[in-house]
């Protein structure tokens, strides 16, 4: 009866205008499972919640359904670009997709662990997704070290800059390119390709068909994990990853 009456409940709270249009009620069939419910919960305010943790957990549900659709679409634009910086393995079985800011200071907060991720498992493939979407000092960052792919200093330089002050100007840019051994004239030009722009305008619209609102935010498999996470976390969507090629 209680699971009866949270189904009930469940259905007011979320869907009761579908309710109303399929007209499956008469109006007094339905003022009366209304008072059922108000009479119900003044004995037992456990069936709200019980209704609310239904509606929660189906919309959960939705919304991954609906990533890994996105995910699926995505296809090769996402593991498989050319050119894309990756770091660890490059033939790797399992990719790690993350999109990130270099002056996030959660995706700062993941430089170590990724490094700890890739020390630990030497079979992973990172690939990096620049989205620079906290303002100018983020686009002149993102500019630097895709320009620097031309170098080979896509990595070192995305360290220094993450490592060093969030807010990227052309001064703590070039010590960092110096610092890293590259040819900052040379970087400078590479930054003004306009293959460079593209790269970033397709990493941009590429979050936006996942629905990434924020950074750092990784695909793994056909999982989407927002924000900071643990080494944990990452370990064993890995290790699914592993089980579902498998199967």
């Amino acid at each position: 009866m209680r699971r009866f009456l949270a189904l009930l409940a469940m259905l007011l709270l979320g869907s009761w205008t579908t309710l109303a249009a399929a007209e499956s009620f008469t109006p007094a069939q339905r003022a009366e499972i209304v008072e059922i419910l108000r009479n119900a919960l003044k004995t037992d305010p456990g069936i709200l919640r019980d209704a609310i943790t239904a509606l929660q957990d189906a919309d959960g549900a939705q919304q991954q359904a609906a990533m890994r659709s996105a995910i699926a679409a995505a296809g090769n634009a996402l593991t498989k670009t050319p050119g894309d910086p990756v770091e660890g393995n490059v033939r790797g079985d399992v990719t790690v997709v993350e999109f990130y800011d270099l002056r996030c200071p959660y995706c700062r907060r993941m430089l170590p662990v990724a490094a700890e991720l890739l020390r630990r498992d030497g079979n992973v493939r990172i690939v990096y997704k620049d989205i620079p979407i906290l303002g100018p000092a983020s686009m002149l960052g993102a500019r630097a070290v895709l320009a620097a792919q031309k170098q080979g200093g896509y990595l070192k330089l995305r360290t220094a800059l993450m490592s060093g002050p969030a807010d990227i100007t052309t001064d703590t840019l070039r010590a960092a390119a110096e610092r890293t051994g590259l040819d900052w004239d040379k970087l400078q030009k590479d930054m003004t390709d306009p293959a460079v722009q593209a790269r970033i305008d397709a990493n941009l619209t590429l979050a936006r068909r996942l629905g990434i609102q924020g950074t750092p935010a990784y695909v793994i498999g056909d999982r989407m994990m927002p924000g900071a996470v643990e080494l944990a976390d990452l370990q064993s969507a890995i290790a699914a990853t592993r089980q579902g090629q498998k199967q």
